[in-house]
């Protein structure tokens, strides 16, 4: 897998980390990292292939290899989350980006990977708008639906009559805002620690290991089992 930095350089090309950056623009760059995510390249194995290792190594009891895909992808997290956060305050400009290249990268194979082995199409259009969605976690998603800014749950996205392309962008930003919130420094103590060499890195290690099971426990929840798959 490539490093965080190397996926932040990319995804920091569209952060949305200068006012002239709109929504769209950044969305559609997030949208672009996470499809990576999903397909894989040289150096990153895709969701699928994620999947079908798990599910070997679980002699094709979907629901450990769905367990073992999450309690990977948290450690994966929690390592990626720990490397970018090290740094302490010289490094923040830097490791900022990466960090939520790599949170967001870690998590969207999370779930394509939990999804394909729940027997979703992840080459289906309205399954990766889903998949996306998913990263909000139940407690947002919830909100979101409440207040009117998404009209359904990812389950409901994912079999859908037909694709929505404007529905897809509107997901990809609410995501995007959401991860800046979450990774960017709202939080408090995740704040002041990240000054600190050392204790930054270990306090970004935990929270990012943290949001990322929630986030597989939401996604396992709500993605219920369509079909059966072979290895």
């Amino acid at each position: 897998m490539p490093s965080a930095q190397d996926v932040g350089r990319l995804f920091a090309r569209g952060l949305p980390v200068a006012s002239r950056v709109t929504p769209q623009v950044a969305g559609g760059a997030l949208r672009q990292v996470l499809e990576l995510a999903i397909d894989g390249t040289a150096k990153l194995p895709g969701a699928k292939a994620s999947a079908s290792r798990h599910l070997q190594r679980h002699g094709g009891a979907s629901d450990h290899a769905i367990d073992a895909v999450i309690d990977f992808h948290v450690r994966l997290a929690g390592a990626q989350g720990f490397v970018t956060n090290l740094g302490g305050l010289a490094a923040l400009p830097v490791t900022m980006p990466a960090n939520l290249a790599g949170v967001a990268v870690v998590q969207t194979r999370m779930v394509a990977a939990l999804a394909h082995l729940r027997g979703y199409d992840l080459d289906d259009s309205r399954v990766r708008t889903a998949l996306i969605m998913c990263l909000l976690g139940g407690e947002q998603v919830a909100k979101r639906i409440v207040t009117g800014r998404l009209p359904t749950s990812p389950l409901a996205i994912a079999t859908a009559p037909v694709f929505d392309p404007h529905l897809d962008q509107r997901v990809a930003e609410e995501v995007l805002s959401d991860l800046i919130q979450r990774v960017g420094g709202k939080n408090l103590a995740l704040s002041i620690t990240r000054r600190v060499p050392i204790l930054g890195g270990g306090v970004g290690a935990v929270m990012d290991g943290i949001a990322t099971h929630q986030i597989g426990k939401y996604a396992k929840s709500e993605l219920v089992v369509r079909r059966s798959i072979g290895y």
